[in-house]
């Protein structure tokens, strides 16, 4: 059962991907979608098993030993506990939905078993990332995510923006990954082995003692610092923190299932994940920590700040998702780690719904994502609106709905850490929220409740959402809403130690979710206030003075420019490293490829022999007087050189 649930979406990926155009669309959806709820449902019966049970222990399958090399030996093996239970459940429950999504979604699309083989391997590089046992084969997961991004963001790659930003997100996710395998390598320095069962114990004694790092006797504490911030930079890349989040609103180039899968279930997730699995490390590593809290909340606010203006409906929800991986990071920094799962957790069903949900609304407008363009879709599409009604409200933490249960914990976390950079992360959390629901609602009251301003033909032929779509978004609204009931106990409440068991690890002195609990009651009630407050905004901005928007942004262009830009943190990178990396790339072309290896190396060597080739075979006339003369000339040379004694001094 353990191994089935992982696999299984690999071998839908080798069917569609291998058979497809032999069992044709149809099966290969089938297949692929049936294989992902069968694991779906094994997920569900693993999570319970371990829920279940008081205080888990862990679980380890070994499937066969991977690389041995001398000492080094890298099993393959699934290493199943509390954490990855709950990580295998998220995964296959929401990418079983989103393949049956893409069944009605997809209708028409060329590649449709190449799709679907792609969003199987997904799934499953995913499923291997949370149930790796060591850090290779995290490694193997964590680049399995990152290459099958690059796959479904280019999938339609007749079109030139689509496989820019592919090759955007495949690139800024090198830079990140380049200091996650550098972190790797620390972790073999420090502990001398990459097994999780070696390493995860170990932290503790090593911390408190003097280490052998990089030929150097330094503290533990230090070494791991090192190590956890290496670490760090992968998940920053993978999950789209600040620096290296701008491939992530690009992603949207991809088909609206690609985005769901990417923001809700997969790859995003990765670093929250992987921070939280090393939390034995992180948490001797105080500095490390400090810079995932100051990260995290800085990416709230920042991509916050962006979504209140953008019009592309799948890029504000977006930017949504880099905000909300910011809370999630800032509660594992100040080592609220149940929190940031319980979170990630929730976030994956509103946030699944409401990509789904504008993917629902795109497909209905005939591929139209400007909300300048849309409006009045309320009548249209009535239970499409609802259900992203219910989303937007567990997104903007609205009490009941499960984004309340869980963005409350983290903020509560972050205040109760008495820390300076916790308070930080609690007040940039709670301008955040404010944010956030604003732009929540400022989406739907575009989308659905303006009046319509787009083209008239396209609204008297919207088209109706398939049940194949409806479905999933029905489910995953139920989740939005009961998720944050159903979870807030075992997650994170008074008893969440005895429901996490080994899987994470908090010492002593970090006492933020015990704090939590016992938060002033202004720090529980502001998030919810500030909720409501930006609905109202929104409400009023939109709805009642509806001209509004467009006053404040001429009297504030510069300001909204800069929002509108995204901080124009694309045209900075394009000015300090893309610019100057084609600069250098024509000099060495023109310098060095073009003169030297062109001119001397085989390139140079094959011209030189064409142009010698060419003249010497102008001499081939083929006229015998033209030939008889040439052996005239030959003797008449030979002769003279005879007489002259040339020869005799030669000699």
């Amino acid at each position: 059962m353990y191994t089935a649930a992982v696999f299984l979406p690999l071998l839908g990926a080798v069917i569609a991907g291998l058979f497809g155009r032999l069992i044709g669309d149809r099966l290969s959806q089938i297949i692929t979608t049936g294989l992902l709820f069968l694991s779906a449902i094994l997920g569900c019966i693993i999570l319970w098993q371990f829920a279940s049970t008081p205080n888990p222990q862990p679980t380890t399958i070994q499937v066969f030993t991977w690389i041995a090399s001398g000492e080094l030996r890298i099993p393959w093996a699934l290493r199943y506990d509390m954490l990855s239970a709950v990580m295998v459940f998220v995964v296959t429950f929401c990418s079983a939905f989103i393949h049956l999504y893409s069944i009605g979604y997809m209708e028409g699309d060329s590649g449709i078993p190449r799709f679907f083989a792609y969003i199987s391997l997904f799934t499953f590089a995913m499923l291997m990332l949370v149930t790796a046992d060591n850090f290779v084969q995290m490694f193997f997961g964590w680049e399995g995510v990152g290459l099958c991004s690059y796959f479904l963001i280019g999938h339609d790659y007749h079109r030139d923006s689509a496989n820019a930003a592919a090759i955007k997100a495949f690139v800024v996710n090198r830079v990140g990954d380049f200091g996650f395998a550098l972190g790797i390598f620390a972790v073999f320095m420090i502990f001398g082995s990459l097994d999780f069962g070696t390493v995860l114990p170990a932290a503790q004694e090593l911390a408190g003692k003097k280490i052998a790092f990089a030929g150097v006797m330094v503290d533990g504490q230090y070494a791991l610092t090192i190590a956890c911030i290496l670490l760090f930079i992968g998940a920053m890349g993978k999950s789209a923190q600040f620096l290296l989040h701008t491939w992530l609103p690009d992603a949207m180039e991809g088909p609206t299932p690609v985005s769901a899968l990417i923001h809700a279930a997969t790859m995003v997730t990765a670093g929250v994940f992987m921070v939280v699995r090393l939390s034995p490390i992180f948490e001797y590593a105080p500095d490390a920590l400090a810079l995932v809290t100051v990260i995290g909340a800085i990416t709230a606010f920042f991509a916050a700040t962006i979504g209140l203006v953008q019009n592309d409906i799948k890029r504000v929800i977006a930017y949504s998702t880099c905000s909300q991986l910011g809370y999630m990071f800032f509660a594992a920094g100040v080592s609220a780690y149940p929190a940031a799962i319980f979170h990630l957790m929730t976030h994956a069903f509103f946030k699944a719904l409401l990509f789904l949900g504008s993917g629902a609304v795109i497909h209905g407008m005939h591929h139209e994502q400007d909300m300048r363009k849309m409006g009045g879709l309320w009548s249209k599409m009535k239970p499409v609106a609802i259900v992203m009604w219910i989303g937007s409200l567990a997104l903007a933490g609205i009490p009941f709905f499960a984004g309340y249960f869980s963005k409350d914990i983290i903020l509560e976390s972050a205040f109760g850490a008495e820390t300076n950079v916790g308070y930080f992360a609690f007040w940039t959390g709670v301008a955040a929220a404010l944010m956030t629901a604003f732009y929540s609602w400022r989406l739907l009251f575009m989308t659905f409740h303006l009046p319509y301003r787009g083209d008239p033909h396209t609204y008297e032929h919207i088209e109706k959402t398939p049940w194949t779509m409806m479905v999933p978004l029905i489910v995953l609204a139920a989740g939005a809403v009961v998720a944050g009931y159903l979870g807030y106990k075992s997650f994170v409440g008074e008893g969440w130690q005895s429901f996490w068991g080994p899987s994470i690890k908090i010492v002593g002195e970090h006492k933020a979710l015990e704090h939590a609990h016992h938060s002033p009651i202004w720090v529980a009630l502001l998030p919810a206030v500030v909720g409501v407050l930006g609905i109202a905004l929104a409400w009023y901005a939109y709805m009642t003075s509806s001209r509004l928007p467009e006053r404040l942004a001429a009297q504030h262009e510069p300001l909204y420019k800069f929002l509108l830009n995204k901080w124009y943190f694309d045209e900075l990178y394009d000015a300090i490293f893309v610019r100057p990396a084609f600069w250098v790339g024509r000099l060495l072309w023109r310098g060095g490829d073009g003169k030297v290896i062109d001119g001397f190396g085989p390139d140079g060597i094959a011209a030189t022999t064409i142009k010698t080739a060419r003249r010497v075979a102008a001499l081939q006339t083929g006229y015998v007087y033209h030939y008889a003369f040439a052996i005239l000339v030959g003797v008449v040379v030979f002769v003279t050189l005879e007489l002259f004694g040339v020869f005799r001094v030669l000699r």
